[in-house]
C-alpha cells in the first residue's frame, strides 16, 4: 500500500507538472504581429526602390518609374523625377494615388496605372519586399528618414534620367577660350530612352522658340560614365559616326542647366533644359500619356551600387 501510494503520488505530481507546463506554453504563444503593416510602412518616411534587386521578369509601372515611394495617411507619394529631387513635396515628391494595408497585403490605387496588390514581407529592420502575384515580380524597398537619405547620391547615380527629363537642351553659352571644333555648330541636344542603348539627337538650328519645331540633324547613341573619386562629375560621350565621338566632362549647375567641358578643344559649353517633362497629373486631372510611357521606366543596371546614405539635396 505504501509503495502504491508513493507511486500514485509521483504520477499525480508528474501529471500536474506536465499540465502546468503545457498551460504556460499555450498562454505565452502569440501569433499576432508586433506591428501592423500600416505601422511598418509608416516607420520610414521614404522607401528607396532598389531597382537592381528586382526579382522576376514582370513590371509594375509606378514602381519602375519611382526612385522613392512614401505611404502617408492612406496616400502614396513618389519621387519620379530628378528635377526637383529632394525639394519637391518636402522631399516626398508628388501624390500618385492611395493605398490600403491589411494582413501584410498592400493594395495600391495608382492615379494613372490603376490597381496593384502586393504581398509584403519584412526582410530586415529597414528592407521590405513587395511581391506582385499578378506578374510574379518582387521589388525590394529600403527605408530611410528624409534626414539621412542621400538625395545627391541618387541624383548623380541616375544622371542619364535627368538628361531625359527635358524635351531638349539649348546651348546658352560657349566660352571664348578653346579651339574651334565641330561641336561649336551644335545648338540643341535631346536625350531619349532607348533599348539597349540610349539615344541622343543634335541640331544646328538656332533660336527656336518651340522645341517641337527643332529640326534634328543627327541621331546617335550616348553614354554617361563615372569619374573615380568625384561623385559630382560625370563623363558624356556622344557617338557621331561622321566625325568620331565627342567626349565631355558633365557637371550639373542646377536643375535646369548643365555644363559640358570639351577636353580636346578646351571649350566650356552650357545647355539649358527646355520643355520639362514632369511625370505627374496635369492641372485638368488628366495625364499626358506620351510623357508617362513605359520608355521612362527605370531599367536594371549591370553593376551593383551602394545604398544612399547621409546628406540631403537642397
Amino acid at each position: 500500500m505504501k509503495t502504491f501510494k508513493l507511486l500514485s503520488g509521483f504520477a499525480l505530481v508528474t501529471v500536474l507538472f506536465t499540465s502546468c507546463y503545457t498551460e504556460v506554453i499555450v498562454d505565452d504563444f502569440d501569433d499576432t504581429p508586433s506591428i501592423t503593416l500600416n505601422q511598418l510602412l509608416n516607420s520610414y518616411e521614404l522607401w528607396y526602390v532598389d531597382i537592381n534587386q528586382t526579382l522576376g521578369n514582370g513590371q509594375t509601372p509606378f514602381l519602375q518609374k519611382a526612385f522613392t515611394v512614401s505611404f502617408r495617411n492612406g496616400n502614396v507619394y513618389a519621387n519620379n523625377n530628378l528635377v526637383g529631387f529632394g525639394s519637391q513635396g518636402g522631399g516626398f515628391g508628388i501624390s500618385v494615388g492611395t493605398y490600403d494595408a491589411y494582413n501584410m497585403i498592400l493594395d495600391v490605387y495608382h492615379d494613372f496605372d490603376g490597381f496593384e496588390t502586393f504581398d509584403v514581407y519584412q526582410i530586415d529592420n529597414n528592407t521590405i519586399e513587395l511581391y506582385n502575384p499578378f506578374n510574379d515580380t518582387s521589388y525590394f524597398l529600403d527605408g530611410y528618414q528624409r534626414s539621412n537619405f542621400d538625395y545627391d547620391y541618387v541624383f548623380y547615380d541616375n544622371i542619364h534620367y535627368f538628361l531625359q527629363e527635358y524635351e531638349a537642351w539649348e546651348k546658352i553659352y560657349t566660352s571664348e577660350e578653346g579651339e574651334l571644333n565641330e561641336f561649336d555648330n551644335e545648338n540643341y541636344l535631346q536625350f531619349l530612352p532607348g533599348g539597349n542603348d540610349s539615344v541622343f539627337r543634335s541640331s544646328q538650328d538656332y533660336n527656336i522658340s518651340n522645341v517641337d519645331n527643332i529640326y534634328w540633324d543627327y541621331t546617335g547613341v550616348y553614354g554617361v560614365g563615372n569619374v573615380q573619386g568625384n561623385m559630382y562629375l560625370k563623363t558624356l560621350t556622344l557617338d557621331y559616326d561622321y566625325f568620331d565621338n565627342e567626349h565631355f566632362e558633365l557637371s550639373v549647375i542646377n536643375d535646369e542647366i548643365i555644363e559640358l567641358y570639351h577636353p580636346s578643344s578646351g571649350t566650356f559649353y552650357e545647355f539649358s533644359g527646355r520643355g520639362y517633362i514632369q511625370y505627374v497629373r496635369l492641372p485638368d486631372g488628366s495625364f499626358d500619356k506620351s510623357k508617362t510611357s513605359g520608355d521612362k521606366l527605370r531599367k536594371k543596371k549591370t553593376e551593383t551600387k551602394d545604398n544612399p546614405r547621409v546628406n540631403t539635396r537642397n
